[in-house]
């Protein structure tokens, strides 16, 4: 008869990916990103591979003044960001403006004049009210691009809903509000997504810096890819010969790719999602499900009498109790020190755990977030060998990347084993507001007025 642990290890098992397994990942994704860049199979796609129109990182001959507008949530804010030739780093000022629930379920008339409103009061502040600066325009919502400066609405998510904006063009609804009030005047350069943002962000201080990264509540990334193999694109193909990629990876798994690799948790969760069926990759790394992932486990193991002697309590039957924070937290403890495991525990109203069960509770996590950070690991990896290059450098940003104690360490170490490359990983700071203006900027070098 089997032991307790290796009750604990046979339900822990399929989390657990030897390096086979992950090149058998990279090559399934592979064939996904190739299917995506084709004319003919991007359709039929689960990971679209969505042209951008960014041409390029920065070289460091960018200077100037630029504004940034980061539009992805009820709070919005404006930036002023200052670039010097040469410098490591930008200086930048920003203020933050509250959206009403009212504006945000308005008119999109009403939605734009608030925002153009909103910028006029913080171009006056500053004191450059009379400048007119390029601005790069972070709108983080399902948008086509049709252009650096052209972006449709597909739909409103995050309880937005302003009639008379899907569909539309938002850099021309923005514009038209800045029209309307006629007392500043600004040339709207770029929308950008913000897994580019974050790559960008990083461009200055590391010009190698061509993938970008986001493992937070979802996860994507983007990367340069040269426009030989980008079948999909349809704007000029003249110099530079490459164009940054979206590849909304998080999709990845859709149409059953992943369906073997997938555990009992994996799929209740998916079951219960609002999305169900869709961006099962993001399912399996994301914040939005790493402490369900743990929670469900947990639940498992009390049914097979393994931790918590069998009796659960009525928070850990609760979808969506056990917090991703929660993981990260436990996975920090110092070894021997049970104190903010049982401090958890007994939130989720299990006075009874044992430091035993803490024990089992902390494997459980590490399990979940290890094979998380190897499956970003693996996406990352795939993107690295197919752009060839002797080094490459990655901006990254997220919650879980940034707060999880192991997760640079894990992806690290599975990178270097999984490619010949030297792969630096970077912490993108602020993707959304100085990456959007990098993006200005860059494009105005290449248009030749910087």
């Amino acid at each position: 008869m089997a032991s307790k642990e290796e009750k604990i290890e046979l339900i822990l098992k399929p989390f657990r990916y030897d390096n086979d397994t992950l090149n058998d990942i990279m090559g399934r994704l592979n064939k996904e990103m190739e299917k995506g860049l084709k004319k003919e199979t991007n359709p039929d796609a689960t990971v679209k591979m969505l042209a951008t129109y960014v041409r390029a990182v920065p070289d460091g001959t960018e200077s100037g003044d630029f504004l940034a507008l980061d539009l992805g949530g009820s709070n919005f804010r404006v930036l002023h960001v200052h670039i010097e030739k040469g410098a490591k780093d930008v200086r930048l000022q920003s203020d933050t403006y509250a959206i009403p629930e009212s504006i945000m379920t308005g008119s999109g008339e009403q939605l734009f004049d608030y925002i153009a409103d909103c910028m006029g009061k913080f171009l006056e502040k500053i004191g450059m009210k009379n400048r007119k600066m390029a601005l790069g325009f972070t709108f983080s919502f399902p948008c086509k691009q049709r252009g650096l400066d052209s972006a449709s609405l597909i739909k409103w998510t995050k309880g937005f809903n302003a009639a008379g904006v899907e569909g539309e063009d938002v850099v021309r609804l923005l514009r038209d509000a800045i029209k309307r009030r006629g007392d500043f005047d600004t040339d709207i350069v770029a929308v950008v997504n913000d897994t580019v943002g974050t790559m960008m962000a990083c461009g200055l201080a590391d010009h190698d810096c061509l993938i970008g990264l986001i493992v937070g509540t979802g996860s994507n990334a983007c990367y340069m890819e040269k426009l030989d193999n980008v079948e999909i694109w349809e704007g000029d193909r003249g110099e530079p010969n490459q164009v940054v990629v979206n590849m909304e990876w998080g999709a990845f798994g859709e149409d059953g790719a992943l369906d073997d690799l997938l555990t009992a948790y994996d799929r209740e969760i998916d079951e219960h999602s609002i999305n169900k069926g869709q961006q099962i990759y993001e399912k399996m790394i994301s914040g939005m499900y790493m402490g369900e992932l743990v929670r469900l486990v947990l639940l498992e193991m009390t049914k097979q009498m393994l931790v918590f002697g069998g009796r659960t309590s009525p928070d850990l039957e609760t979808r969506g109790t056990f917090l991703t924070k929660y993981v990260s937290e436990i996975e920090e403890e110092p070894i021997g020190d049970m104190g903010p495991t049982l401090k958890i525990l007994h939130s989720l109203g299990l006075k009874h755990a044992t430091e035993t069960d803490c024990v089992t509770v902390k494997e459980v996590c590490r399990a979940v977030s290890t094979r998380a950070a190897h499956l970003v690991s693996a996406g990352i990896s795939a993107i690295v060998n197919k752009m060839d290059r002797e080094r490459v450098a990655v901006g990254v940003d997220g919650s879980v990347y940034k707060y999880h104690p192991h997760f640079k360490e894990l992806m690290t170490q599975t990178i270097d084993k999984l490619t010949h490359c030297d792969v630096k990983l970077m912490l993108s700071e602020d993707g959304s507001g100085k990456g959007a203006a990098l993006v200005t900027a860059v494009a105005c070098r290449l248009a030749g007025n910087s």
